[in-house]
C-alpha cells in the first residue's frame, strides 16, 4: 500500500480513480495471499451519495470487501422534534417542513437558534432560513451543486421546482419544465441516484411512478426561496415571507405532513389490526362522475406482498394540514373503498383514516366513535 494514502488523495483532488483498485489489490493480498491478520482499517466517507454508492456497487473494485456500510440518515420526525426541543406538535411539524431531520441544520447552520415557541416560528424563519448571513440560506443550492457537478444546473433546478409545485409524474414534470418526457428522464435518474428525490409507485396502479423530493429543505428552497431569491439577497426576508406563507403551507408543509403520516402508518400495527407491509399513495378515478372524478388517497396501507396470497388493503387515508376534516372527507374514502372492491381488490375491511393537523368536527368524531373502521389521527397521536 502507498506509504501515505491520505497524502495521495490530498494531492489528487477531487478525482483519484486509481484509489479503489489500489485498495482492492492490497486488501486481497493481505487476506488471500499473505494470510496474515490485518488490524488496519480503511475508512471511506463522503457526503455525495452518488459517489459513495458507486464505490461498493456493481463491478466496482471494492464490491464485497466492505466490513461495514453505514448510511447516516436524517432523524425520523419524532426524533427530530426531540432534537429541536419542540414540545408543541404543530411547531415540530412546521420545523420539519423546513429543515427535516438533519441535525446540523439545528446547530451550526443556524447558529444554535431555535424557535421560542409556535408564536416565534415566523420570526425564526426570517432570521435563519431566509437570512443571507446564515449557512442555511445557501445550503439547498450547495446540495444540488455538490451532486450534479458540471451538468446543466438550470434544468435540475427546474425539475426540482416542478416536483415542489406538486407535479409528481414524469408527464407532469415535463410539461411544467417545458421539455419532452424523454428529455427529463436522465435528470430524474441522476437526482434519484443522488437521493435528492425518491421514486415511489402508486400502490393501486403499480406501473405508475410518482416522484417526491427527499430533503425538505430543498422543497422549501424551490417553493419559497428560489422565486424571490433577488429580494432575499437584499435582506427582504420579512416581505418575502409574508407573500410566500400561503405557498409554504400548500406546497411545503402539506406534502411534508403527508409523508409524516405515511411514516407513522408504517409502524401503526395496533391501529390496523396487523403489521403493514407497504405504505404509499394512490390516485383513483371514479368513472361514475363526469367532474371531480379523481380521488387522491394520501396514505394507502397494504399487507406484505406474499406469494401465497394477494395483498389486502389495510387502510385508506386522506391528509389535511390546515383544514378541519368532516363527513365529506370520510364519504370520499368510503367511495374509494367501494371502487377498489369493485375492481377486485381485497379492501372490505380497510380502515378509513383521516389525518389532520387542524382537527375534526363533531359529526366526524361521532361517526368514528360509532364505526370501528374509521380512524382519526391528529398531531398528538402522530407525535405521542
Amino acid at each position: 500500500m502507498p506509504a501515505d494514502p491520505a497524502r495521495a488523495v490530498k494531492e489528487n483532488p477531487p478525482d483519484f480513480p486509481e484509489l479503489p483498485s489500489i485498495l482492492q489489490r492490497h486488501l486481497d493480498r493481505r487476506w488471500h495471499v499473505d494470510r496474515e491478520p490485518c488490524f488496519a482499517r480503511v475508512l471511506l466517507c463522503g457526503s455525495a451519495m452518488s459517489v459513495m454508492g458507486r464505490l461498493l456497487a456493481g463491478q466496482a473494485p471494492l464490491r464485497g470487501r466492505a466490513g461495514l456500510e453505514l448510511v447516516v440518515k436524517p432523524l425520523r420526525y419524532r426524533s427530530a422534534a426531540a432534537f429541536w426541543g419542540a414540545d408543541d406538535p404543530g411547531l415540530a411539524a412546521l420545523l420539519h417542513a423546513v429543515v427535516g431531520g438533519t441535525p446540523a441544520y439545528g446547530r451550526q447552520f443556524v447558529r444554535n437558534d431555535t424557535p421560542g415557541g409556535p408564536a416565534d416560528f415566523d420570526d425564526w424563519v426570517c432570521r435563519t432560513a431566509l437570512n443571507p448571513q446564515t449557512p442555511l440560506f445557501r445550503e439547498a443550492r450547495h446540495l444540488l451543486a455538490e451532486e450534479v457537478e458540471a451538468r446543466d444546473p438550470g434544468l435540475y433546478h427546474s425539475v426540482l421546482g416542478a416536483i415542489a409545485a406538486g407535479n409528481a409524474t414524469n408527464g407532469g414534470i415535463a410539461a411544467y419544465v417545458g421539455r419532452k418526457s424523454a428529455e427529463i428522464a436522465h435528470p430524474l435518474h441522476v437526482l434519484e441516484d443522488c437521493q435528492l428525490i425518491v421514486k415511489d409507485h402508486d400502490l393501486i396502479q403499480r406501473k405508475k411512478p410518482v416522484y417526491r423530493i427527499a430533503e425538505p429543505l430543498i422543497t422549501f428552497y424551490q417553493a419559497v426561496m428560489r422565486p424571490r431569491w433577488a429580494a432575499l439577497e437584499l435582506g427582504e426576508a420579512e416581505r418575502v415571507w409574508r407573500g410566500s406563507k400561503p405557498r409554504f403551507l400548500s406546497q411545503v408543509v402539506g406534502p411534508d405532513f403527508e409523508q409524516i403520516c405515511r411514516d407513522w402508518a408504517i409502524l401503526a400495527d395496533d391501529f390496523f389490526g396487523e403489521p403493514p407491509g407497504e405504505v404509499g399513495s394512490a390516485l383513483l378515478v371514479d368513472h361514475s362522475k363526469r367532474e371531480n372524478n379523481k380521488i387522491q388517497l394520501d396514505v394507502v396501507v397494504m399487507t406484505p406482498a406474499l406469494l401465497e396470497e394477494r395483498q389486502r388493503v389495510l387502510s385508506l387515508g386522506e391528509v389535511k394540514w390546515d383544514e378541519v376534516m368532516g363527513l365529506g372527507h370520510l364519504e370520499r374514502l368510503r367511495r374509494a373503498r367501494e371502487l377498489l372492491i369493485a375492481q377486485g381488490h381485497r379492501a372490505e375491511d380497510a380502515v378509513l383514516a383521516c389525518y389532520s393537523g387542524a382537527g375534526f368536527d363533531e359529526d366526524l368524531r361521532a361517526e368514528a366513535h360509532r364505526d370501528r373502521r374509521v380512524l382519526l389521527v391528529d398531531l398528538p397521536i402522530l407525535y405521542g
